[in-house]
């Protein structure tokens, strides 16, 4: 089997981890396998999830609302970014408008019920509520009632919120005045905003994640600049900041446990993104031993501190050494005190996680002195198999499989945690703008069934956030990537929404609950396209439409003012021959 690499990606060095038993029972599971998959994966599980498990869909706040520097609301540190005007984002787009979401609360909360979901998950932007970031400047009433109704709405229509506290829009101010993540101040403010969260909406709100996907945020935020704040702090910057975000979730976490919790009942987690690394060969130590480098670099790297009370014992080895090498007196990553390990460990009421793909791995030696960097520290290759199913977007394969064993390693990894999947889903094929998104049914279907098969192995999932309500904002992409249910019109001012063959397809798999047999799941396929078919045909009628509307109202008014002057000079005429 051939392998394309991905991303051409620096980073590999001799490891120094034995084989876990995590991959000795995946080498056995293996046996008498194929290469891509067992027969078990290959096959599909017919059957129901248990009962009470969660359905729903999640956005952003920066992605979604627009009104940008409406109502009180101060500017972010992506409002900086995308206005900047250095080519930041593609085609230099922004989310000043974005869905018009802030304007269109209603209009999405009948979205959700038309999907049937349990739950809806969305952020809060800290900006909207503290435009500078800090409480003590002032609290934006108008942010506070604006979110408070949005709540409101949610639970009236039978749909619970799970709100995240960060997803990515920091204060500008608190970027420019402290530096942002970098330094350890921000923590303390983002203490006092995630307090304020739960005074102003924790009577009604249950759910809490304090960060989304913070490997991202600081990895494309402080090491390639590929997000904002756009810094270039190779080796080091997003360590620090990740070092920082952990803090600020413990003190969230406790913030709440001391504060709130006996009062509001609720629950607190954090969400972290991560794909699947398969080793490219099972039998070979150094490829095993990469692929678990790997998930310790990207899962290990936030939920270890969390769940174990420090970072994992291979991250602190590469990087360790790897900084000696580089003539430094201290590893580049940070280390937390006796303290802080004791109180970090333990904060989470749950795990957030979220998962797109998955990748091979294998062992590569970097020498250290190519220079500090997240990917040489890592000492590993990723690569594709050419036949997974491309969706469109370059890093984004369907491999449904790589979902279930990313759930069953955190299951054993991290204590038989509550999981809640809280994003899952595919972008839009290549610059189709039509309706009958098959690919994203496929994808789904795919995806769910091996979240049961390992609700059936034993993982404890709770429920699941398929990515996204909405076509929006994605970051550094612009609006050139889709994963909504819903397509989004930028092109006008009101951001009409138009339903996709999906919906129809995962609002069946919510009511079923699971896949009841195979002749049921195929009636729901026809049934999808069919309507998106029908939805195309209207959409494309609607140019037409419009064009005839915008006559109408032209034509008649002038129609009936021509008859009315018509009447009076035919009055006039027969009053003067009447004389």
């Amino acid at each position: 089997m051939c392998f394309l690499g991905y991303g051409g990606e620096p980073g590999a060095m001799k490891p120094v981890r034995a084989v876990t038993l995590w991959w000795v029972l995946l080498l056995v599971s293996r046996l008498g396998a194929t290469r891509r998959e067992s027969l078990e994966e290959a096959s599909f599980y017919y059957g129901t999830f248990p009962l009470g498990f969660s359905w729903g869909v999640g956005s952003s706040a920066f992605q979604t609302e627009g009104a940008w520097d409406q109502d009180g609301k101060g500017p972010s540190i992506w409002d900086t970014f995308t206005h900047s005007g250095k080519g930041n984002v593609f085609g230099e787009e922004t989310a000043d408008v974005a869905c018009n979401g802030y304007y269109k609360v209603q209009e999405d909360v009948a979205l959700l019920r038309e999907l049937h979901v349990s739950h809806y998950r969305f952020s809060l932007s800290w900006p909207r509520l503290l435009p500078t970031g800090v409480r003590a400047d002032g609290v934006n009433k108008k942010g506070i009632q604006f979110y408070s109704d949005f709540i409101d709405a949610l639970l009236k229509s039978n749909i619970t919120p799970i709100v995240t506290l960060h997803h990515w829009d920091l204060p500008q101010l608190l970027q420019v005045k402290y530096g942002g993540w970098q330094n350890v101040s921000t923590a303390n403010y983002f203490s006092d905003y995630a307090s304020l969260c739960f005074e102003a909406f924790g009577d009604r709100v249950k759910h809490w994640v304090t960060f989304s996907d913070p490997r991202t945020m600081a990895e494309k935020g402080y090491e390639t600049g590929h997000h904002a704040p756009g810094l270039k702090l190779h080796g080091t910057g997003l360590y620090k900041a990740a070092h920082h975000v952990i803090k600020a979730h413990a003190q969230a976490w406790h913030s709440y446990n001391n504060t709130w919790r006996s009062k509001q009942q609720g629950l607190v987690g954090i969400s972290l993104n991560c794909d699947w690394g398969e080793p490219v060969d099972i039998s070979n130590p150094k490829d095993t031993e990469a692929a678990e480098r790997y998930l310790q670099f990207c899962l290990g790297w936030f939920a270890n501190p969390i769940y174990a009370g420090d970072y994992p014992q291979v991250m602190k080895d590469h990087i360790g050494r790897k900084s000696a090498e580089q003539g430094l007196d201290m590893s580049r990553l940070p280390v937390f005190s006796l303290q802080e390990k004791s109180y970090i460990k333990g904060t989470s009421d749950f795990l957030g996680l979220g998962h797109f793909t998955t990748r091979y791995i294998t062992e590569r030696n970097y020498p250290s002195r190519q220079g500090p960097s997240y990917q040489n520290d890592r000492d590993l290759v990723e690569l594709v198999d050419p036949n997974w199913p491309d969706l469109g977007s370059k890093w984004l394969h369907s491999v449904p499989w790589g979902f279930r064993r990313l759930l069953n390693f955190a299951q054993t990894q991290y204590g038989n945690p509550p999981i809640y999947v809280t994003e899952n889903g595919a972008s839009q094929k290549l610059h189709c703008t039509q309706l009958c998104d098959e690919w994203r049914i496929q994808y789904l279907k795919g995806y769910t069934n091996e979240m049961l098969k390992a609700i059936k192995d034993g993982a404890n999932i709770k429920g699941y956030t398929s990515w996204s309500l909405l076509d929006k904002f994605e970051w550094e992409r612009g609006y050139s990537d889709r994963y909504g249910f819903y397509y989004v019109d930028f092109n006008k001012k009101n951001r009409p929404r138009y339903p996709k063959a999906s919906v129809e397809y995962y609002k069946k798999i919510i009511t079923a609950n699971g896949f009841p047999n195979p002749r049921e799941v195929e009636s729901w396929y026809l049934k999808a396209l069919e309507t998106c078919s029908i939805n195309n045909q209207m959409l494309a009628a609607e140019p037409f439409l419009s064009y005839m509307q915008i006559m109408t109202e032209i034509l008649v008014p002038t129609v009936c003012t021509l008859c009315i002057l018509i009447a009076a000079v035919l009055l006039m005429l027969l009053l003067r021959s009447l004389s």
